[in-house]
């Protein structure tokens, strides 16, 4: 028996990050190769200097103002609701419809309230909490999923989206991802000695770690395309794994992301060779490029045009998957390719095309890849219908 399918075609975006509050904003900064990475002395973040990407608190709290006054939401809960009303805006999609999901993706949720637990409901440190309170700002009837896998998670939620809009479960499913910079995150990547001592480096010779950001993302999925829409995209595969190499390292030979990338060709039908380009990981942490060098190698797409966005935005964690898909939609409608900012030698075992400067190419569809402790993986394609 033949089971009809919907696509899960991509309905609205939105990105808020040091580059901007909206997708246009943060994209035209892309395009012209600029960075949202400085140097920050902030002692409430980290007792060192650091690099890292961090979003105007000040122009987020008076845009905030325009959807809710009073000091009742979080700083992640303004970033979350601001960053899905802003989504909302483009499409006439009802939120406050069953047939439309939130899913919220994150990785740490609240945690600048540890120490600060006196001033909220205790409950708000939990994740689920995070999400309920988003949903009930929409007034959402339906129980919000939290998705936290890690690095990732919004990629995961984009596929966890995809599946249920597929199979008719929901008619839409909005997609929102947010995680911040804080003194509890910084600590914790300097533990591992994972934080480089200059704006980050993908696949470059001389990386040595990540830079750090936040953001906030969001995107909207239907099972209709959008009629004003020239050329919609929509998710035509994905796949998860998990290599269970270590809590914190990432395989060392990549068959945990090749397996994703093969399962995820294999679901949209195409071949490597008909892969535009791939937006990866590309954290700069040693490791990590190593692995995913060597899993597009497996995959055969040594000849695919390679981008990581680390080098604009930081690693933005629970939002990164989101807001590095978007910039791939973008650039997959208007056929072009953006440089990996930090990237200038190649430093990886596997050659791969690692992009070194803007640059048109015509595509008809991208690969997007993230990878985590934990050892999760995941590969999502887009494709032009």
């Amino acid at each position: 028996m033949n089971i009809l399918k919907h696509k899960a075609y991509i309905k609205s975006d939105n990105i808020i990050s040091s580059l901007g509050f909206d997708t246009d904003e943060n994209m035209n900064h892309l395009i012209k190769g600029e960075s949202g990475i400085s140097y920050c002395e902030d002692p409430e973040l980290s007792v060192t200097p650091f690099y890292t990407s961090l979003i105007n608190s000040k122009e987020l709290i008076e845009r905030f103002s325009s959807y809710s006054v009073g000091n009742e939401f979080t700083r992640l809960e303004k970033m979350l609701i601001l960053s899905v009303s802003e989504a909302l805006k483009n499409t006439d999609i009802d939120i406050t419809d069953a047939g439309t999901l939130l899913i919220i993706s994150t990785t740490k949720g609240n945690i600048d309230l540890l120490g600060q637990m006196h001033l909220h409901d205790k409950n708000r440190i939990y994740l689920w909490r995070t999400a309920q309170i988003v949903a009930d700002f929409f007034h959402n009837p339906n129980h919000a999923l939290v998705i936290s896998n890690a690095c990732i998670s919004g990629l995961l939620s984009v596929l966890v989206a995809k599946r249920l809009v597929e199979a008719g479960v929901y008619n839409n499913a909005v997609v929102a991802g947010a995680d911040m910079v804080t003194h509890f995150v910084v600590s914790g990547f300097q533990s591992f000695k994972a934080v480089s001592s200059l704006p980050c480096k993908p696949y470059d010779v001389s990386r040595d770690g990540i830079t750090l950001g936040e953001a906030a993302g969001t995107i909207i999925l239907g099972n209709t395309a959008n009629i004003s829409d020239q050329y919609p995209v929509y998710v035509s595969g994905g796949a998860s794994s998990n290599d269970a190499n270590h809590i914190s390292g990432p395989s060392r030979t990549g068959d945990g992301l090749f397996l994703a990338i093969k399962n995820a060709l294999h679901e949209s039908g195409l071949k490597a060779s008909d892969i535009g380009h791939i937006s990866a990981h590309g954290t700069a942490t040693v490791y990590n490029d190593e692995m995913e060098s060597k899993a597009f190698g497996l995959a055969g797409m040594q000849q695919v045009p390679v981008i990581s966005l680390k080098g604009y935005w930081g690693h933005t964690l629970g939002a990164a998957g989101i807001i590095e898909s978007i910039a791939g939609i973008r650039s997959l409608k208007e056929n072009y390719l953006l440089k990996t900012h930090g990237f200038s030698t190649p430093g990886v075992p596997v050659d791969i095309c690692v992009t070194h400067g803007f640059r048109y190419r015509q595509q008809s569809s991208f690969l997007k890849t993230a990878s985590g402790f934990g050892g999760c993986n995941a590969a999502v394609i887009f494709e032009k219908a």
